[in-house]
């Protein structure tokens, strides 16, 4: 299913999609999934895609309570889901301060004003950018289809709704099967000669990943699958069996390499996407049309409430709290092109991205560091969510506008409730908690920690940027590329088998695909593992949780 579909659903007016029951049901699901999230994150260093599930809570909810429609499903979802990425960007890094330092002191009110900063700077972000994603480029946002899809075929019934719930099934069962009942392994080894190399040659065994390389389709998979290629067999394999340089220079490398890529990409994308566009943006919302998400008006209040948090709140300087600000705004723009085109979101990356570029100008305290790559991370977390949102509802004909209001209520509750409950875990345990080997692992923290001393290797980062910023620049489909050759080999391989299968049936099964049966499997193949991870991680956050006590 795509936004070609003509969706049965009728305009209605804003109270009839923004309701009072509706953001009581979806604040109350902020708190409980933030909660989760947070506590996941730091035990488990994951954090699925609350989205799928987040739609099936708000419809059977809001169905229960009797007239409803699926733009007011919709936007209660939007508020629903936005906590969860606000606690994923603190978890993924502001436990890296206490890994170099345990004996850092950091108040509560602190942290909260960083955290805070970052989901105005995410909200605005998107506000602004919603249009030339959502609508000019039609990006493809596969999270965003699928829960699209999912409300759609299962307001329906019939058929296609049996196809849907079917594979939806499957895919839960596989998942519990997989991580709760451990009957059936995560990964499974694809070449002992690259494992022993260095490369992480698996094949991930998961329903999710293969939908999301389905929905995404062949062209954006293979050049992330190319960024694999160059990253693992390249750099790290090629470079060590030639002696060019040892297995750590090699990772340092490849890292360096895919984060210079993507900044490159970052670059061309406002150079050449938004900066040109900025002006019809703007004059479309101050039009106050009903494609704008957002009054441009607040734009100057809340970047000057930003800039007075990030300086007297933070204690931030006035150059490092502009850098800060601008470095977000960037930052929610490649997030919005990179969940776009893949379905993930690298948040930390995008933080440690804006961090290492401040520190080539300007000079940070250690505790300073992580708060802008926190920042950062929570803009980029709330930005990827809200722009699935927006996917889902310029499907559903949804108004932007309530669902921006939605994201402001969740993305504040997320706010509150993560720096809460990353405290609570603090107290309770101690800051020796966090680390490698640890009660909470917290491994992109840990990242974030090996890079606060700058760049693992410079030339390749610069060598990166450029390539990055040149193929942009020349129309080439890239920004997957950088991403490919950062995350591990074995989330590529998955994703690049799930484009294969999309290319073979169009290829070989037209017919296949002009019935549309893929476009309902795929969605439900990602929902049923998308809904099963954030039930387990309900039941691993509140089971921790309840141990504190």
């Amino acid at each position: 299913m795509t936004q070609k579909r003509k969706s049965k659903t009728q305009s209605l007016s804003l109270k009839n999609q923004l309701t009072v029951r509706g953001m009581i049901i979806g604040g109350l699901g902020a708190v409980i999934l933030t909660t989760s999230s947070m506590y996941v994150a730091l035990k488990l260093g994951a954090l699925p895609w609350p989205i799928i599930f987040v739609a099936l809570v708000s419809m059977f909810s809001l169905k229960a309570l009797g007239n409803t429609n699926i733009n007011e499903i919709n936007v209660t979802h939007t508020a629903m889901s936005a906590g969860a990425m606000v606690a994923g960007g603190v978890a993924f890094t502001i436990p890296g301060l206490y890994m170099l330092d345990p004996g850092t002191e950091t108040d509560m009110t602190t942290l909260f004003l960083v955290v805070l900063g970052g989901v105005l700077m995410g909200l605005i972000s998107t506000g602004i950018i919603h249009h030339h994603f959502i609508v000019e480029k039609d990006l493809p946002y596969p999270m965003g289809q699928a829960a699209a899809d999912t409300l759609v075929i299962g307001d329906e019934g019939g058929k296609k709704s049996r196809t849907l719930f079917s594979a939806f099934g499957a895919s839960a069962l596989f998942t519990f099967l997989r991580d709760k009942l451990l009957w059936i392994p995560s990964t499974l080894p694809v070449s002992s000669g690259l494992i022993n190399a260095g490369v992480a040659a698996f094949v991930w065994l998961s329903p999710m990943l293969l939908a999301v390389g389905y929905i995404i389709g062949p062209l954006y998979i293979f050049v992330w699958f190319l960024g694999a290629i160059i990253g693992d067999i390249g750099v790290v394999v090629g470079g060590v069996s030639a002696g060019w340089w040892d297995l750590s220079t090699a990772s340092a490398i490849k890292t360096s390499l895919g984060i210079g890529v993507m900044v490159g990409c970052g670059v061309g994308i406002v150079v050449k996407g938004i900066l040109p566009a900025a002006g019809e943006m703007i004059k479309n919302m101050m039009k106050r049309s009903s494609g704008s998400a957002m009054n441009i008006r607040i734009v100057p209040f809340v970047l000057a409430a930003c800039a007075l948090l990030f300086t007297f709140g933070v204690g931030m300087s006035p150059l490092t709290g502009v850098l800060t600000i601008v470095g977000v705004w960037l930052a929610c723009s490649m997030s919005a092109q990179v969940v776009g085109q893949s379905g993930i979101n690298p948040m930390e990356v995008f933080g440690v991205i804006v961090l290492l570029l401040i520190q080539l100008v300007a000079r940070l305290p250690q505790s300073q560091a992580f708060f802008v790559a926190a920042a950062v991370a929570v803009g980029c977390g709330l930005a990827g969510d809200i722009m699935n949102d927006f996917k889902a509802g310029h499907i559903l004909k949804t108004d932007p506008k309530a669902q921006w209001t939605a994201e402001c209520l969740g993305g504040l509750i997320g706010a509150f409730v993560s720096v809460g409950v990353f405290y609570a875990v603090l107290k309770a345990y101690g800051p020796q908690a966090f680390g490698p080997d640890k009660m909470f692992p917290a491994p992109q923290a840990s990242m974030v920690a090996a890079m606060v001393g700058g760049i693992p290797h410079m030339t390749s980062f610069l060598t990166g940027c450029a390539a990055g910023l040149i193929l942009y620049m020349l129309n080439l489909p890239v920004m997957t590329l950088g991403l490919g050759i950062y995350l591990p080999f074995y989330l590529s391989l998955t994703a690049m088998i799930g484009g294969l299968l999309k290319y073979l049936t169009d290829r070989f099964a037209p017919k296949f695909t002009q019935s549309g049966i893929g476009d309902i499997i795929a969605p439900g193949l990602l929902g049923g593992e998308a809904v099963v991870g954030v039930l387990l991680a309900l039941y691993q956050a509140f089971s921790g949780i309840a141990s504190i006590g």
